[in-house]
């Protein structure tokens, strides 16, 4: 909205929506939200579509306030991630999903505040597991070095 005129109309039409009109309007809010080519608010961002304040990312779509991602999808307040997809407040996670406020996470889903964890699922405060295993930083960082030559990592 530009002007105070348009907010109040807008307010009044809005006051005044049926069911129909309501789902029609917002349909058309989410299809116009994930469409949008430029990256308002971002900063040297390079090939990211419908990104908003985002900085140093390359490839990203959908993404907000991240910083340093590559190839990252509907990520928000990410730091140097890459190939992650909906991720919230992590940093140096590699193809993750659904992760929130995590670290160095590689090949992980839906695990929250967890550190160094590869290939697991559902965990929540964990450090330290392959595959919801938990193992000794050493051994940790023994089997993760060895697991990322034989994925290609």
């Amino acid at each position: 909205m530009s002007t105070a005129a348009e907010e109040t109309e807008a307010r009044a039409r809005i006051a005044q929506l049926g069911r129909r009109e309501f789902q029609q309007w917002l349909g058309e809010l989410q299809r116009g939200a994930g469409t949008r080519p430029e990256n308002p608010g971002s900063y040297a961002c390079e090939d990211c579509t419908g990104c908003v304040e985002c900085n140093f990312c390359k490839r990203c779509e959908g993404c907000t306030r991240c910083t340093h991602c590559a190839d990252c999808t509907r990520c928000h307040g990410c730091s140097h991630c890459s190939g992650c997809m909906g991720c919230h407040g992590c940093s140096h996670c590699v193809q993750c999903e659904q992760c929130t406020g995590s670290a160095y996470l590689v090949m992980c889903r839906d695990l929250s505040d967890c550190t160094y964890c590869l290939g697991c699922v559902g965990l929540s405060r964990k450090d330290f597991h392959v595959l919801n295993v938990p193992f000794s930083r050493t051994e940790y960082f023994e089997v993760v070095a060895r697991l990322k030559r034989e994925l290609g990592l």
